[in-house]
């Protein structure tokens, strides 16, 4: 008689994309400053400006604008924030690049049997069409962004039903982000949190809790193993 053996599910390792897969700020700044200029402001340089990103292109906006010390109605802004998003989706990968080690990286985990996925704030649109352009979009199984659900980051369910669209188990996930927003998420959602320092955010991530931090794409193999339940070690 042929005996049932319990299946095991791949374990998961879910990914921010901004400031986490890939340093955006060149871009996104530079839709800001078209947007800026477009109304008589000053342009921001990428170093001053790569703080305000993170809270999504409307925060953004509006961080720009009191940076240049004007008042934005909220009407003034939804038609920015138009014109932003149709700027960047059409300028998308100029200056973006893929920080050091995130392939091999990617490879790493694929080879030892993780799905990955992304879990990201832009809509999913300008993150399919950012991560193709980047030539790795293909090695993920679920790219949700902040339209593909009701919900968005910090909701939990952002996160968790990307694990479910992408065939993982929340019991054998991690994530990987840069930012307070992906922090708690992850610990909403009951799920292991690795950080990386070089992203955007205005505190450094290691006063935020994540459960470790790395410095370089060359430590998250080990430090995912780390975190995992023991059952996805």
């Amino acid at each position: 008689m042929a005996i049932d053996t319990p299946h095991i599910v791949s374990p998961i390792a879910v990914f921010d994309l901004d400031g986490t897969l890939a340093d955006t700020a060149g871009d996104l700044v530079g839709t800001l400053n078209v947007i800026l200029e477009r109304e008589g402001l000053a342009a921001l340089p990428v170093a001053q400006a790569r703080d305000m990103i993170g809270a999504g292109a409307r925060a953004l906006i509006e961080r720009g604008f009191e940076a240049a010390g004007k008042e934005l109605a909220p009407s003034r802004l939804d038609e920015l924030f138009r014109q932003f998003m149709v700027h960047y989706g059409q300028n998308i990968c100029v200056r973006t690049k893929l920080y050091p080690g995130v392939e091999a990286a990617l490879d790493r985990l694929e080879e030892a049997g993780f799905i990955l996925a992304v879990c990201t704030n832009k809509v999913e649109e300008h993150s399919v069409k950012l991560l193709d352009a980047l030539g790795i979009g293909h090695r993920f199984a679920a790219n949700c962004g902040r339209d593909t659900f009701p919900y968005f980051k910090p909701d939990p369910r952002h996160l968790t039903l990307t694990i479910e669209r992408a065939g993982g188990d929340p019991g054998r996930a991690v994530m990987v982000g840069d930012s307070r927003t992906d922090i708690v998420t992850a610990k909403n959602a009951g799920i292991p949190v690795v950080a990386v320092p070089f992203g955007y955010t205005d505190v450094p991530v290691r006063e935020l809790g994540p459960d470790l931090v790395i410095d370089h794409f060359d430590g998250l193999f080990a430090a995912v193993r780390a975190v995992l339940r023991p059952m996805a070690a």
